[in-house]
């Protein structure tokens, strides 16, 4: 069992709240709301296709079965005990990394997989009890970690490449701007453009799969995240919050209203974080039904299930940035002329703070 922090905080995630048998809401600020909290009966997990192993919270005691059998049991203070330990061990590290002893605790719990397979947006599925109406479902939340290194919302790709028309530049000048390569070649080649007294203007999408998914969300996402992108770019702004400031303050779409923007963009946001991705079709339903759940750098675990929605979109708003991805493995930020215009293509990823 080898992996990274934030690999490992998700087994951490795991042993911790079967110790723990609840897990607490948190509000915008990520902290804990004491009064709203959720029971947890069992986790499940598929260590092996087809086969789920159901963890089941019995007193102090956590049952492990597969199809209603017990297999073995452990003592939930034995549990909270090696989730600490691994906590530690998790702080200690870097890079990635083996803990034969938390593995071997692990293996003898039937747990051989530190993490769910990255196609899945849901990284645990639990049967929690709503204490308000006293309803048991089945819910799954992704994991977000504050151990490590900040993970990202949106991963780069071809299909997050955004195309601008760029007029006022020639062929000449454009060969100029796409020679360079200097350390911060990105804002030196949009300074150059500006400098030639270029202007760039958003015009489309490389992957029609990901504008499909962005109209999903709201029929004007993509004209959105252009001009945002294009702030980004030009003008070094990185924070969602800051750059959604901008767009009310500029008004590109002419809607009158600055809360327009805001709220458009944080339901952008989480449909990224509960299942949405740019090149699979997406169906508009939440992948991770039950939410999200935060380990934050002291271990302390909460979770912004979609009943309080609102405070996890002020998160997502409150605590994410775009950053620049590599420019030749995903092929943007070159001057390229088509049908006699001139064109530059911008690439769109977004990491947590």
């Amino acid at each position: 069992m080898s992996g990274n922090k934030g690999e490992w905080s998700e087994l951490y995630a795991f042993m911790k709240l079967l110790s723990q048998g609840r897990v607490y809401a948190a509000n915008e600020k990520v902290e804990k709301i004491d009064e709203v909290y959720y029971p947890i009966l069992k986790i499940m997990r598929e260590e092996t296709k087809g086969e789920v192993i159901d963890y089941v919270i019995q007193d102090n005691q956590i049952s492990v079965e597969i199809q209603s059998n017990k297999i073995i049991s452990v003592d939930r203070t034995e549990m909270e005990n090696q989730a600490n330990k691994l906590l530690k061990e998790i702080a200690s590290h870097s890079g990635s990394f083996e803990l034969e002893e938390i593995a071997n605790f692990a293996n003898g719990i039937r747990v051989t997989k530190i993490k769910a397979p990255s196609t899945d947006t849901t990284d645990i599925s639990m049967q929690i009890e709503d204490i308000h109406t006293n309803f048991i479902r089945n819910v799954g939340f992704s994991i977000k970690s504050e151990v490590g290194n900040p993970p990202t919302l949106l991963n780069a790709g071809l299909t997050t490449n955004f195309i601008y028309k760029v007029s006022g530049i020639s062929i000449e000048q454009a060969e100029e701007i796409n020679a360079i390569e200097t350390r911060t070649k990105i804002k030196d080649k949009m300074s150059k453009i500006a400098e030639f007294g270029g202007k760039i203007q958003y015009c489309g999408m490389n992957h029609d799969g990901f504008k499909r998914n962005l109209i999903m969300v709201d029929s004007s996402m993509p004209e959105i995240i252009g001009n945002m992108l294009l702030y980004f770019y030009t003008e070094d702004v990185k924070d969602c919050d800051k750059l959604v400031d901008m767009l009310g303050d500029r008004d590109p779409l002419g809607y009158g209203d600055p809360m327009m923007y805001t709220y458009k963009f944080k339901k952008f946001l989480c449909s990224c974080a509960l299942g949405m991705k740019p090149a699979k079709p997406w169906d508009g339903l939440d992948e991770a039904n039950g939410g999200y759940i935060i380990v934050k750098a002291d271990g302390e675990i909460l979770a912004y299930h979609i009943y309080n929605r609102n405070f996890f979109e002020q998160y997502l708003l409150d605590n994410t940035y775009l950053e620049r991805a590599s420019t030749s493995r995903h092929e943007y930020m070159s001057l390229y002329e088509e049908n006699g215009e001139m064109f530059i293509k911008l690439n769109l990823q977004i990491r947590f703070r």
